[in-house]
């Protein structure tokens, strides 16, 4: 009877998710609300405090659901989809790093303009941010997930609206700096001093500068050795980045590569440290 019961929970919550998901088929070119996905309503939270032991159950049955989705590129829903993962799970870091994805990097995309791409992006860095680093503060995953976000989404030109994020996260920084509220954008003084004095003055207008940040703040967080080489990984890719447009910058890069080999032996790094050295006039060894 109890299983009886739990399964009529799943069922309701599932008939919920579709009608969030037929109230996300709008348009491709409409743009998100202050708030891109909606949280679940106060019905469907209670459904969800139903599941009891069966919001596992839930969980993997919205995963494979996201999965089809995801295949028939109806992004809209699943954005949806990922925001009820997040709640049903909120402390699996890879169900926020995949929310976040979603929206900065497949919403997004359809969208035609600048100004519509940005506020898509921006809701998959404040997923993060807001929510799933607060449930989650000592996860290295996410980290790692915002630091990627920062340093390939916004830094590099990837998108074709990259340029505008840029420019709107540089104006979000110039704000923060000049009200003296760095919480508006996530940043911690102390820690961005910290990041300066490790890897060099930073320009904190550019996306770079946050993509180290997070790294660098993840490091004490990672718990294993694979967890502490991605974010090694996430730092000196970074790096690399900010020596390409100022080569005075190299040896730094260099430095943070050989440290990273020394700690995570690695022929892909060998390589890289080879050809990075190369390129900038610097010595290998």
């Amino acid at each position: 009877m109890k299983r009886m019961l739990s399964t009529l929970w799943v069922v309701l919550l599932l008939g919920a998710l579709g009608a969030g998901a037929w109230c996300l088929q709008r348009p491709k070119e409409s743009a998100p609300t202050e708030q891109a996905v909606p949280p679940p309503s106060p019905v469907a939270e209670l459904i969800v405090a139903g599941l009891g032991g069966f919001r596992g159950l839930a969980a993997e049955v919205i995963w494979f659901r996201a999965d089809r989705l995801w295949d028939e590129g109806r992004y809209g829903e699943l954005a949806q989809l990922a925001s009820w993962l997040t709640f049903l799970e909120p402390h699996t870091a890879e169900i926020w790093s995949y929310a976040a994805w979603n929206l900065a990097y497949n919403v997004s995309v359809v969208m035609s303009t600048p100004s519509d791409r940005w506020r898509w992006v921006k809701a998959g860095l404040r997923l993060l941010l807001d929510d799933g680093l607060r449930l989650n503060p000592s996860d290295p995953e996410l980290y790692k997930a915002l630091s990627d976000m920062f340093r390939f989404k916004l830094g590099t030109d990837s998108d074709d609206a990259a340029s505008y994020y840029r420019e709107q996260w540089k104006s979000e920084i110039l704000s923060a700096q000049s009200s003296g509220d760095w919480s508006s954008v996530r940043l911690d003084p102390e820690t961005m001093r910290e990041v300066d004095a490790a890897y060099g003055a930073q320009d904190w207008t550019h996306p770079f500068a946050s993509a180290l940040y997070w790294a660098h703040k993840g490091l004490p967080c990672a718990r294993t050795p694979h967890a502490h080489a991605e974010l090694r990984e996430a730092v000196y890719l970074t790096l690399m980045l900010e020596a390409n447009a100022d080569p005075r910058l190299a040896p730094r890069a260099l430095e943070e590569m050989k440290a990273a080999l020394r700690e995570h032996p690695s022929n892909n790094l060998r390589e890289l440290i080879r050809g990075f050295s190369n390129r900038h006039g610097l010595s290998s060894k």
